[in-house]
């Protein structure tokens, strides 16, 4: 199956939107037209900012990916269910450690480890380094920060 990793423009937002609406469900903060509708606003920034990443097959968007350089963080990513487990979701945190600050640990923030949604995305963020760190809340959901020691890039 071939597809691309490239910076989303504002050409792939339609099919962004389609992909988080898929798996929404599964993303606390993202339940209702309204949280959709800033999340919307938030692409289009990090569009603007060179901030969001996306998995491309033909035209369809298959992965996505929003950081932050300010905080060196992985704030957002999701691979369409049908697309799994091929590689993708490494391939666009690789693209993203491109752009981020080597001198600085990268944080991300995913399910806690009793949380059946967590199985997959900490699986990831183990298997490339991160390590876990405190438990928080976000969006009123348990969540915790895993954390990249900068000394550890090893992608």
């Amino acid at each position: 199956m071939e597809y691309k990793i490239t910076f989303a423009t504002m050409n792939e937002l339609d099919s962004w939107m389609e992909l988080v609406r898929s798996v929404s469900w599964n993303f606390p903060g993202l339940e209702t037209e309204d949280k959709l509708d800033e999340y919307k606003n938030t692409v289009i920034k990090n569009i603007n900012r060179r901030s969001a990443i996306c998995a491309v097959s033909e035209t369809n968007v298959i992965g996505i990916l929003l950081f932050s350089t300010k905080y060196n963080m992985l704030c957002c990513m999701a691979v369409h269910p049908d697309y799994r487990k091929l590689g993708i979701a490494k391939r666009m945190i690789k693209e993203m450690m491109s752009q981020l600050d080597k001198s600085k640990d990268i944080i991300v923030d995913t399910f806690r480890h009793e949380d059946p949604k967590g199985i997959a995305p900490r699986a990831l963020y183990l298997s490339l380094g991160f390590e876990p760190a405190e438990l928080i809340d976000f969006h009123g959901y348990p969540h915790q920060r895993f954390i990249l020691q900068a000394k550890k890039y090893s992608l």
